[in-house]
């Protein structure tokens, strides 16, 4: 079922891969360099995602748990499933703009892009493997040799390559063409609704200290009022420091309509339960987010109103053609 024949017909990648910096956007922290993005380089990167025969049961994929229509996160999941159907500890996370992180993961564990996928390969309830049974895997399954030729210039497969044909295709996954964008790039010919508008003031009083455009993360970690009884002690896990208890990468709100469930453990199923955490959910901890902690109460009080108007917002953020871009999708 999962063997791959000599004749294998390869679909090539005939539209020209490019990666581009949108106009509000900063400048990427990644910038391929001694990894020079190819069409070849991203058609085997994409190949690699979605092969789950990298994995020890043959099952699981990049792409199982990070899915295109959900903004490359696992819809309905509260946490990443994987192989011998074993559940994670964390909601898997977004795939797009990591060009623009310098560390990844809800604990900042990693600290380049090429790295990343190792920590799912390896984990036992992810794909459950390790690099050198991969790389021996591709070197003798037709057409990988011939494609990495096509890629790096060698067909003996190597980690290196392996990862860097990785990094080229989940690098390109840029997410800049919501409506949001187009009203901030062209606010002459696009614009919010009243609903979407007043939404947007909410969020840039309320909400932009943590979730900053044009990101919307400040790509910080927080302690944002979960109650702590989890075993998972977050950003302390990397760091040992005990002001790093309970902290947790705060995520981008880009197509944050589409990639529920919420929070790193997947705790909450909708937007709605969300704001009224931050309504009347905040739990205090010593490492509690100084925003969070008014004169009178724990939180950001919103009314149900305001809930609304800041929903109506955050769904200008989806990105439909990132979303539906045939290019990054399986086939």
């Amino acid at each position: 079922m999962y063997a791959c024949s000599k004749t294998e017909v390869i679909k090539p990648q005939t539209e020209e891969i490019r990666f581009v910096v949108p106009t509000n956007f900063p400048d990427a922290v990644y910038k391929f360099e001694g990894n020079t993005l190819t069409n070849t380089g991203f058609s085997l990167g994409k190949k690699l995602f979605y092969d789950v025969r990298l994995s020890a049961d043959k099952t699981i994929s990049c792409g199982s748990c990070h899915q295109q229509f959900a903004g490359f996160a696992n819809l309905d999941h509260k946490v990443s499933h994987g192989v011998n159907n074993c559940l994670g500890k964390r909601n898997a996370p977004v795939l797009f703009n990591l060009a623009w992180q310098k560390e990844f993961f809800w604990d900042g564990g990693a600290k380049n892009l090429e790295i990343v996928p190792i920590n799912a390969i390896t984990d036992v309830c992810e794909m459950g493997t390790d690099l050198n049974t991969i790389v021996s895997f591709l070197n003798t399954t037709s057409p990988y040799p011939q494609l990495f030729k096509d890629a790096f210039g060698t067909e003996i497969v190597n980690s290196q390559n392996l990862l860097k044909a990785l990094a080229q295709f989940t690098a390109t996954m840029v997410s800049a063409n919501s409506k949001y964008d187009k009203v901030m790039r062209n606010p002459q010919q696009n614009s919010f609704t009243a609903d979407e508008q007043q939404g947007y003031q909410l969020f840039k009083e309320k909400c932009a200290s943590c979730h900053s455009e044009p990101l919307f993360t400040n790509l910080n970690y927080t302690s944002n009022g979960l109650d702590l009884n989890s075993i998972d002690e977050g950003r302390k896990v990397i760091t040992g420091l005990s002001s790093d208890k309970g902290k947790f990468r705060i995520p981008t709100l880009r197509n944050i309509e589409l990639s529920s469930p919420y929070m790193h453990d997947g705790r909450f199923n909708s937007l709605e339960k969300v704001l009224e955490h931050y309504n009347s959910g905040v739990q205090h901890s010593e490492n509690l987010d100084p925003s969070l902690i008014k004169s009178s109460q724990l939180g950001i009080p919103l009314s149900s109103i305001q809930k609304q108007q800041l929903i109506s917002f955050l769904k200008t953020l989806t990105d439909d053609e990132f979303i539906k871009n045939k290019i990054f999708n399986e086939n």
